[in-house]
């Protein structure tokens, strides 16, 4: 295991940043992945010291295929049991007045990086004695609403090829786990959202570091749907869609407004 890497994308904060501590806790070699210029290369060097073990930095934009696929190529010269497809974006306003630019970045980021990555280093993790993917969807991804519209969809998206290639590799080394983490404070703006919940926001959120810890362990246990908040994940499936896509929806409107 020691000699075997594990791949984080979104690596350089929040919830990848959290994965990539626990698991060099746990003597796995890096392969950490994300934007150019957000501090990887540190990252990478404090791990390496904290930890002792091997970390290799890429510093890419996962929305550019060429970038993306040489990625691959680069990635497949390791042994790796563990992927782990942190990165993606979102965003709220109202449909019409999102930038084009803006639109396609979400689903290429959200939708087609996870979907390569995963196609092209499946055959690596099947060659593994044991190996993990890891997803990661949203509790926004169980329910449609508006001034979101494309970031769920994305995320039902992720949560159904999650489940779908899971069970197509049932029967190999390999399983697919996909996580729906819910309210995190992974910057100031999540924690000013969370905090605009009042009570219930307070309640239901979780910080990045056990969300890591928590994923990881249901992740080696190759549970398929990991339900970080049971309560916020139960309370979605409950109600009926048609109610809760109207009060998200307002919710949203609220929150541009």
């Amino acid at each position: 295991m020691e000699r075997n890497y594990a791949i984080i994308t979104g690596a350089s904060r929040g919830l990848g940043k959290c994965f990539a501590e626990k698991l060099a806790e746990k003597g796995y070699n890096l392969l950490l992945i994300s934007l150019p210029d957000q501090g990887l290369m540190k990252a990478a060097a404090d791990l390496e010291r904290n930890y002792r073990v091997s970390v290799h930095f890429f510093e890419v934009d996962l929305t550019v295929k060429d970038e993306l696929l040489m990625l691959t190529e680069k990635l497949n010269q390791f042994e790796v049991s563990i992927l782990i497809n942190n990165a993606g974006m979102g965003g709220s306003m109202k449909f019409k007045e999102a930038e084009v630019d803006f639109l396609n970045k979400l689903i290429l980021l959200n939708v087609r990086a996870t979907t390569f990555l995963t196609h092209q280093l499946l055959p690596n993790l099947e060659r593994q004695a044991h190996a993990y993917i890891l997803n990661v969807s949203s509790l926004a991804g169980l329910v449609p609403m508006g001034y979101k519209t494309i970031y769920p969809a994305s995320k039902a998206f992720i949560q159904s090829f999650s489940r779908g290639l899971n069970q197509e590799l049932k029967d190999t080394k390999v399983s697919v786990s996909v996580v729906n983490p819910g309210g995190m404070r992974t910057n100031d703006a999540s924690s000013g959202r969370i905090d605009k919940q009042g009570f219930l926001g307070k309640f239901t959120s979780r910080s990045p570091e056990f969300v890591a810890d928590y994923c990881l362990i249901k992740l080696m246990k190759r549970q398929e749907v990991i339900k970080v908040n049971f309560l916020s994940w139960l309370v979605l499936k409950i109600i009926p869609t048609w109610l809760s896509m109207r009060i998200l929806t307002y919710k949203m409107k609220k929150e541009i407004e």
